[in-house]
């Protein structure tokens, strides 16, 4: 029974030793292996790993891609010297984790207070250097590609790979802001109201122009009409020359006619004629035979 427990006893031992000499490396992560302080090997691959228990130390890091977001805007200076709000962020990871930890100590928050500051420098460079409408939205491609090479020339130096540099957000401070909408609001209106004067000057113009083409349309259906008349009254008075040269004496007896006609259309119509007069030439006859 006392080989068994001391067997059993021996057994445990091995097991715990054992496990206190194994580590295994997450694919999301790289190890670094110290002994006694110093570095002695770098895991950057998957798998199962072996160290000296007790002697031997093991430190991991994560190797995914991480995100640092400015928690507040920074105000920079334009090549106007106007103040700009800036929200942006960055996406780094590390590459390099030996050095990553050689240079900040393998701390995060002192990774990014570098990133953080190297960005910064960044934008404050090339915003000093344009204009407000290039770096809202004429250049703002351009800038983000610039900010990202040179911050990730500086984070090779911690061992840290800035894989994308992204500003969200560019805002005018509010004092700014009031003005700049007050100078819109104002650009705008005299737009409205220059575009208001050019559509009544049109108005009148088209106005104007519609008025003269009517009387121009009345002017032509007038000449035409008289034309018209005037050519209906030529051809009546050549049916009647024709008539009258057929028979002149019923034509004249006609004419009379018409004439007595008009003349005593009422019985208030008076004359005062001499009785001699041709105008009562039918009157006169109206009862002998052949006249």
């Amino acid at each position: 029974m006392k080989n068994i427990g001391a067997v059993l006893i021996g057994t445990i031992v091995v097991l715990v030793v054992a496990s206190l000499g194994m580590f295994t490396v997450d694919q999301r992560q790289s190890a670094i292996v110290f002994r006694l302080g110093e570095i002695i090997s770098i895991k950057k691959d998957p798998g199962l790993y072996f160290k000296v228990p007790i002697l031997d130390n093991v430190r991991f890091f994560d190797t995914r891609i991480l995100t640092f977001d400015s928690p507040e805007p920074e105000r920079f200076l334009t090549s106007e010297k106007k103040n700009v709000l800036v929200d942006s962020f960055v996406k780094w990871r590390i590459a390099d984790v030996k050095q990553y930890y050689i240079s900040v100590g393998g701390d995060e928050q002192r990774a990014q207070l570098r990133l953080a500051q190297t960005v910064n420098s960044s934008l404050r460079d090339e915003f000093g250097n344009r204009t407000v409408h290039d770096v809202v939205s004429g250049e703002r491609d351009q800038i983000m590609e610039l900010m990202r090479e040179k911050a990730n020339e500086d984070a090779r130096k911690i061992g840290v790979l800035v894989l994308d540099v992204r500003i969200k957000r560019v805002d005018l401070p509010q004092e700014v802001s009031e003005s700049v909408y007050r100078r819109m609001e104002a650009e705008r209106k005299r737009v409205a109201n220059e575009l208001r004067s050019t559509g009544a000057a049109e108005s009148e113009k088209i106005r104007a122009d519609a008025d003269r083409q009517r009387e121009i349309i009345l002017a032509e259906a007038y000449r035409e009409a008289q034309r018209t008349k005037g050519q209906g009254d030529a051809k009546a008075a050549a049916t009647y020359a024709e008539a009258y040269q057929q028979n002149p004496e019923f034509y004249a007896f006609y004419r009379s006619l018409e004439a007595y006609r008009q003349g005593f259309k009422t019985k208030n119509d008076l004359l005062v004629l001499d009785p001699n007069s041709e105008f009562f030439k039918y009157l006169k006859h109206a009862g002998k035979p052949g006249k």
